[in-house]
């Protein structure tokens, strides 16, 4: 199979990501299982794609880790979203462009995630072709910190809505809950009808605004969504141009209803046409709802 890594990262991809990341690795993009990364000499921002993988062989190796480290434990996960050795070897195999020799920044690992969740149907989930159930358990695959959101077959044995699919292991266990993951995906799925505009998605540019922390959990700042108009979401509703055109519309056409017709037609017609007047606005206003959380969550 040959691939693409994508040039930049859609905005409501990222949001997803940037949850990820926090339940993942909070300490940011430098992270390694555990939190060891103060036990390596460079940080992984600054390492290359093959160093990573080269090294990735001794941190999962339980007889290197306790004999070098002194842990019990050990495993291959390193960076923002926690890549395992084999999930970065297997992508450099399909994805020709990618180099061992390039360096393993933050902006890189924002694009290899978002890789990872077209490779779990993330198009499919925002298309509506898969359900959130469905994707939330592509998640709990690739991420074994997620729960599955019902009851299924894992990879060890029977798991419960809420634990990892990994459960059983002896090493992952699920740290967020199924209704958080939920929340988000739904949050996601309004972000996408929010900021994509025809063919054209809002992207978050893969080179950072702004430098990269190595520990301190905060991701680069996104460059704010490009399709969406601000100055019309931000405003209240009673100034919001589109609003006042739906209410003269329906108006005008309550008006317009009032002719030769049976006066009891007249109010149904009246009612119906007002119910979708509300249905409207109150959309129009969840919208700009989000647009303000995201607004804000982003110039934080």
């Amino acid at each position: 199979m040959t691939a693409k890594l994508p040039d930049a990262v859609p905005l409501h991809a990222q949001n997803l990501l940037d949850f990820i990341g926090d339940i993942e690795a909070p300490k940011g993009f430098d992270t390694i299982f555990g939190n060891r990364q103060g036990k390596l000499a460079v940080p992984l921002t600054q390492m290359t794609y093959g160093d990573i993988v080269d090294a990735q062989a001794k941190w999962g190796n339980k007889t290197w880790v306790k004999k070098n480290w002194g842990y019990d434990t050990a495993s291959s996960a390193a960076g923002r979203y926690q890549f395992m050795r084999a999930t970065l070897q297997g992508i450099a195999k399909e994805v020709p462009s990618i180099d061992g020799r390039t360096i393993f920044s933050g902006g890189l690992q924002n694009r290899l995630g978002y890789y990872l969740l077209l490779r779990r149907g993330y198009a499919d989930f925002i298309s509506g072709k898969l359900n959130l159930v469905q994707f939330g358990l592509n998640l709990a695959k690739e991420w074994a910190s997620f729960p599955v959101l019902s009851d299924t077959k894992g990879a060890h044995r029977q798991v419960l809505r809420g634990q990892s699919y990994y459960a059983g292991d002896g090493l992952n266990k699920s740290l967020v809950k199924p209704e958080r993951v939920e929340a988000r995906l739904r949050h996601v799925l309004d972000l996408v009808r929010l900021v994509t505009v025809g063919d054209t998605p809002a992207t978050i540019s893969p080179a950072p605004a702004r430098p990269e922390p190595h520990v301190d959990g905060n991701t680069a700042a996104p460059v704010p969504a490009e399709k969406v108009d601000p100055e019309k979401l931000d405003k209240p509703l009673l100034k919001s141009k589109t609003v006042w055109q739906w209410i003269l519309t329906f108006l005008g056409a309550a008006a317009a209803a009032f002719g030769g017709l049976d006066w009891r037609v007249q109010i149904l017609i009246v009612v119906a046409i007002g119910l979708s007047g509300v249905y409207a606005i109150k959309r129009r206003a969840d919208i700009a709802k989000v647009y303000r959380e995201i607004k804000a969550e982003f110039n934080a």
